[in-house]
């Protein structure tokens, strides 16, 4: 070729240059399998035969690890169990007692969760910052204990974002470790290793596997000897991605580029027109002109997903939750990424960061997904009238 392919190309090609003799089929192996058996004695700890034990994966999760340090630009990537566990892994690997981890007090909740139980209980201490910020703010708030930050750009539910590049430098200058939450991302519209992060996770649950039918997470370091020690966690700690399920999320990241860029469209569209009605305060989705750090998006990232938070004009949360009950297209479910469209009301979960959010009133969280845009905006213009009637502006 005389250019190199794109992230499109690269997410296909593996599966059609694998190394083979003869005719075989196009996608690997689903190898169901704990006990591997050895032609001699001498062969069983021999590491250049390849796995020892099924936990470690066969064909499937290995191909699947390729494709996602593929798609991260890393010399290699691990899958987990679950986005959360992608999340937590690097934070049991890469930090001790007596350790401070300083993340945004917009975090996804879960995260907040390991953060002040398991890894507070374990001596870890964490300190939050305000979502919003400035590079130069945040790196003065680093102490001689700050150990790691944990980066989500844009952040969970109010989407704010930082200058990760920014960021990344300055903590690097001053010894700190970086790990960025990249599942709104995807590791194709933004990849934080080649911003200088220094470990990558993202949920493999939402738009990698696409179709809401399993649950998995990705990690990816651009230093091996980071990617060594997370390695030598997810071991010992028994991490283990069944081949059904990485079958899975090998087959929807073939076809991520496509289905990212259908999310994005159709998002940007409901966007705007939501941008447009009386009933609505703000849309936070940050590839919405006019929007919250729209600039910095358009500056870093190659596109948008689906994934938006909406504040309603006023009103009240039982007008909110009449909206929420009233819609016909959305679902009424929590995760995003899949096909489907989504919705739920996020502002009890505001009331439990640790950094308050000021927004002049409800909060509700919307995926679109790929339906016809309009008729999801047909579906949220009733709904909207079913929020006025209930008391909203």
């Amino acid at each position: 070729m005389t250019r190199p392919p794109s992230e499109r190309t690269r997410l296909i090609r593996s599966a059609t240059r694998r190394p083979h003799e003869g005719r075989r089929p196009v996608n690997p192996p689903v190898e169901r399998a704990s006990t591997l058996l050895n032609p001699r004695t001498a062969a069983m700890t021999d590491p250049a035969l390849g796995p020892v034990y099924g936990l470690e994966g066969l064909t499937v999760q290995h191909e699947l690890r390729a494709a996602v340090a593929e798609l991260e630009g890393a010399a290699n990537a691990w899958i987990t169990p679950s986005g959360l566990s992608a999340v937590t892994i690097p934070l049991l690997a890469l930090t001790r007692p007596g350790d401070e981890i300083l993340a945004t007090g917009a975090a996804y909740g879960p995260t907040r969760e390991f953060l002040e139980g398991f890894l507070a209980e374990r001596g870890v201490k964490v300190r939050y910052h305000p979502p919003r910020i400035e590079p130069a703010d945040l790196l003065d708030l680093i102490g001689p204990a700050t150990r790691l930050l944990l980066i989500e750009s844009p952040a969970s539910l109010t989407f704010e974002m930082i200058d990760v590049a920014a960021v990344a430098a300055g903590a690097r200058a001053r010894g700190v470790l970086t790990v960025m939450d990249n599942t709104w991302g995807a590791g194709l519209l933004f990849r934080p290793l080649a911003h200088g992060v220094d470990v990558s996770v993202q949920a493999l649950t939402k738009y990698a596997a696409g179709h809401s039918d399993l649950l998995m997470g990705a990690i990816a370091a651009a230093d091996p000897e980071l990617d060594a020690r997370l390695g030598a966690a997810i071991a010992l700690m028994g991490w283990h991605v069944a081949p059904d399920d990485a079958y899975l999320a090998l087959r929807g990241l073939r076809t991520l580029p496509l289905r990212l860029a259908e999310h994005g469209a159709s998002a940007l569209k409901v966007a705007r027109w939501l941008a447009d009605r009386p009933e609505t305060a703000q849309v936070l989705y940050p590839p919405l002109p006019g929007a919250p750090d729209h600039e910095m998006w358009a500056r870093d990232y190659a596109g948008g997903c689906g994934l938006m938070g909406v504040v309603l004009n006023g009103g009240h949360a039982r007008a909110a939750r009449a909206l929420l009950d009233s819609l016909q297209l959305f679902g009424l479910g929590f995760s995003w990424g899949g096909y489907e469209s989504l919705a739920t009301f996020e502002t009890p979960q505001l009331g439990r960061r640790p950094v308050p959010a000021d927004l002049p009133g409800p909060l509700i969280r919307l995926h679109i997904g790929l339906e016809d845009p309009d008729d999801l905006i047909a579906d949220l213009e009733q709904a909207l009238a079913v929020f006025r009637a209930a008391g909203g502006e």
